[in-house]
């Protein structure tokens, strides 16, 4: 396959916040949300045949069912986990709200479901086209990532971080409800494990795979440090800190994905879940 076409969704106006990826053929690797459409619809070169969608987070896969309604023949590869989910989307719709609140049409714009027939589940160790398939849980259970072995090129979605170009902090996303940090460690050796060239991020482009995956193990780190027997604010003034050293472009564009609530909340869930193993063994 060449090299992607990396479209920027322009979310709420902000370049470099969500990245579509259009490879040969018509396939989207995560097409964004539907409040990003139209930007999406005017960068594809081809009419899209599929998406691929990494998970089903509404930042990178909210658009599917308005997609899938346009385009009556287009398939979506989703994790079988996800795949329910956007057959009927009140469940996520639901979980949304309670993080978003009033803001959901604003940042994400219609969620509409995907007819069944138009899913493709998988689970792992498929091939798609060229593209390679592993299944790599951590951030979501129902994450997978992709891999073009002709160009070297892997498309993590979220596995690897958000970093904002050219040189904002990358960032491990925890948003709840399924956050597993040795989960994501072991999806991280399965990235690495492809000998990528280069890793497709969806927040935000392309990265050299030994920095990226370095940064991204650095963050899951920080991550672990600044939420294990913390409290909500000195979690967020250690965010912040670190937001403070780079531009603020950069700054504003991470809370943008990451807002700092939604990364307590996932890590707090994940030490309650740890405890509540640790009692019933």
């Amino acid at each position: 396959m060449r090299m992607a076409n990396v479209i920027d969704l322009m979310h709420l106006g902000n370049d470099r916040v969500i990245a579509a990826h259009e490879l040969d053929g018509g396939l989207v690797v995560d097409p964004g949300p539907a409040s990003c459409v139209e930007a999406l619809l005017a960068g594809l070169e081809v009419e899209p045949r599929a998406l691929l969608l990494t998970h089903i987070h509404l930042d990178h896969a909210g658009a599917s069912g308005v997609l899938a309604r346009r385009f009556p023949r287009l398939r979506v590869y989703v994790h079988e986990i996800g795949a329910p989910h956007l057959i009927d989307p009140a469940k996520l719709i639901r979980s949304a709200e309670r993080l978003y609140g009033d803001d959901m049409d604003r940042l994400w714009g219609e969620i509409a479901p995907v007819p069944a027939e138009q899913i493709v589940a998988v689970r792992g160790g498929e091939r798609i086209a060229a593209l390679d398939v592993a299944y790599t849980p951590g951030h979501a259970s129902h994450h997978v990532a992709y891999f073009d072995r002709a160009n070297g090129d892997a498309y993590v979605g979220d596995v690897a971080g958000v970093r904002i170009p050219p040189a904002g902090p990358t960032i491990a996303p925890t948003p709840p409800p399924d956050v597993d940090l040795e989960a994501w460690e072991r999806s991280l050796d399965a990235v690495a494990g492809w000998r990528p060239a280069s890793l497709r991020l969806t927040h935000f482009g392309e990265r050299p795979t030994e920095e990226a995956l370095d940064d991204a193990r650095e963050a899951l780190a920080r991550a672990v440090e600044r939420s294990r027997g913390a409290d909500r604010a000195s979690f967020t003034r250690a965010y912040e800190a670190e937001l403070g050293e780079s531009d603020d472009e950069a700054a504003l564009r991470t809370r943008q994905t990451s807002p700092a609530d939604h990364l307590w909340m996932g890590l707090e869930r994940y030490w309650q879940k740890r405890a509540e193993r640790a009692q019933a063994t």
